[in-house]
């Protein structure tokens, strides 16, 4: 692997215009820069953005030498959903995961899976394995659940692999015993090597009697033309200009100006039609509270949704796709592993490692990918977990260099992974309809954007909200070395504009920089060791973001309670 070059980069980044960030572990800190693409980290060394409006103590460290500890403000002992003070309220999000939070992941065991030796594949890499897979895959009875096994040894798959199929897993033997060497160049731009596919598509387009709410469960139709409990919806808007001009984002969304998304995805928990003889409106509850304001000015509207896949997953494989340095630049977007149009579904125990990579000056490099690692987009209810993923070597523009990539989904939970040497490491990307994110206990290291295949050093970036108000994310009993941001792009990838709203940063340690600078509110709780950057300026980064996010806590992430905010509400939800 290409050794880091600290003091290019500096130079770099001076040239820009920009100080690097600073990797000591001094106090909080506060520092303005200018902006430039990915969100760049400027740096800063004064002090902290005002006082320290952290809420009170709880308890007392009396005789026992122990520091007191705190809560938020926003976070009493006694909070329930909907819970708010004039600083604002925040979001219940213990929903997110595999089967809405609380759930164990099913992890297969190779008694009664299908093993892919049985259909020809090859645990010496001498040939490939492609086919053999692939038809293992193929495979599946009927109806009921079906495993596929890879045991231990290094699997060459020189195609791609693509499951179609509901109740389908994947799994090898372990990161550690079962690996995938990902060879084909080529053809696989805004793709992946292997694919879990559903095709989401929605009927029963029905109008909504009244705007959203944030915390609300309970939606009502005119007239219901087929919707019952059980049924998965999704509820959306057109980006009209009304939306566009609300936000502020005129110039910067056209990208979606016209289009109906849909923001939410939910499941109808009971129909109340009106009472007998009467021509009221029909209520539909559902499992899972709104989080913003949606306006039926904008075409506010509900559909069942069907066509996705349930119940599949990946487990215990590593992966490799490097090349040369070349062939990776030569294409955008090659994703290791891909789930679109899933539901209920998790990755547990997925690792990168070194392949077959070449460096910037054709010597054999550790480099574990061309480009990208794992995506997830169009789905819901999804836990990835256990997994590490680092080492891209096309980290230009064009999306490359994502290594834990979210897009428009809901309710999906990263948890226990590490990201390191991508371009954004852990990122939410691409148009409307991302909601309920939770990054629980990752790791953050080495995010870096690169301006061509010969950028000697390349520009320190962030993990972050990329595009197209993300609603609702939350960052947990994480650390890292480089950045997290949550910020007004504006022009930057094709518009993106405002990235987040209601974002919160909980329980964060290391080294590097917080940008919190979310539409509308947002919230940066119990901090160690980082410089946050809040008070909003007239620059690229938090114009239109007012009010200023709240900032509680800095350097006092150790006192804080409880540690991390998603398991305390799933716990406070679940009764335990």
């Amino acid at each position: 692997m290409r050794a880091r070059r600290p003091s290019a980069t500096v130079a770099l980044v001076a040239l820009l215009g920009l100080a690097a960030c600073t990797s000591g572990a001094g106090g909080p800190k506060s520092a303005a820069g200018a902006g430039v693409a990915d969100t760049a980290l400027p740096a800063g060394t004064g002090g902290a953005d005002g006082d320290d409006p952290h809420g009170g103590h709880d308890g007392d460290s009396g005789d026992s030498g122990a520091p007191a500890t705190w809560r938020s403000s926003l976070y009493p002992e006694d909070w329930s959903p909907g819970f708010s003070t004039e600083n604002g309220a925040l979001r219940d999000f213990s929903h997110a995961g595999y089967r809405g939070g609380g759930v164990a992941l099913p992890l297969p065991s190779a008694a009664g899976a299908v093993s892919v030796l049985d259909h020809g594949a090859d645990p010496t890499g001498a040939t490939d394995s492609t086919a053999a897979v692939q038809a293992a895959i193929d495979a599946a009875p009927a109806e009921g659940p079906h495993r596929v096994h890879l045991p231990a040894g290094t699997y060459r798959i020189d195609g791609t692999l693509r499951i179609t199929r509901s109740d389908t897993v994947l799994f090898g033997a372990g990161s550690g015993a079962t690996t995938l060497r990902l060879t084909q160049v080529g053809g696989l731009d805004n793709s992946a090597h292997i694919t879990f596919f559903g095709n989401p598509v929605g009927s029963l387009a029905t109008p909504l009697l009244a705007d959203t709410a944030p915390f609300a469960t309970r939606v009502e139709l005119a007239e219901n033309p087929g919707f019952e409990a059980g049924d998965e919806v999704w509820i959306g808007i057109e980006i009209t200009e009304d939306f566009i001009a609300e936000h502020g984002m005129e110039g910067f969304w056209g990208f979606s100006a016209g289009r109906w998304k849909p923001f939410f995805r939910r499941t109808v928990t009971a129909v109340t039609p009106p009472a007998a003889g009467t021509e009221g409106p029909t209520a539909l509850e559902l499992d899972v509270s709104l989080p913003y304001t949606l306006r039926t000015r904008d075409g506010l509207r509900i559909e069942r949704v069907t066509g996705m896949l349930h119940e599949v997953g990946l487990a215990g494989l590593s992966v490799t796709n490097a090349t040369t340095w070349e062939a990776a630049w030569a294409g955008n977007q090659v994703h290791a592993v891909a789930l679109e149009g899933v539901w209920d579904s998790w990755v547990s125990d997925l690792r990168s490692v070194p392949g077959d990579g070449t460096g910037q000056d054709g010597a054999p490099s550790e480099h574990h990918l061309q480009s990208s690692g794992l995506l997830v987009k169009n789905s819901r209810r999804v836990t990835v977990a256990d997994s590490h993923l680092g080492h891209s070597q096309h980290r230009g523009e064009g999306g490359n260099g994502y290594l834990f990539e979210i897009r428009v989904s809901n309710q999906v939970l990263v948890r226990d992974c590490s990201a390191v040497d991508g371009r954004h490491n852990f990122i939410q990307n691409w148009d409307f309809g991302a909601s309920d994110l939770v990054f629980l206990r990752t790791d953050s290291q080495g995010s870096a954007a690169f301006t061509s295949p010969t950028d000697p050093a390349g520009l320190p970036v962030c993990s972050e909200t990329h595009h197209a108000l993300a609603i609702g994310v939350l960052v947990d009993d994480s650390t890292m070395t480089d950045c997290w941001a949550f910020v007004n792009r504006r022009s930057y990838s094709s518009g993106a504009g405002h990235t987040a709203t209601e974002a919160v940063v909980w329980n964060l340690r290391g080294t590097g920089m917080v940008n919190a600078f979310s539409y509308g509110r947002g919230y940066v709780i119990g901090t160690e060791g980082l410089t946050v950057r809040s008070t909003v300026v007239e620059a690229y980064d938090s114009e239109g973001t007012s009010p200023e996010d709240l900032v509680e806590g800095l350097d006092q992430a150790a006192t804080l309670q409880p540690r991390s905010l998603y398991e305390d509400q799933l716990a406070r939800r679940l009764g335990r």
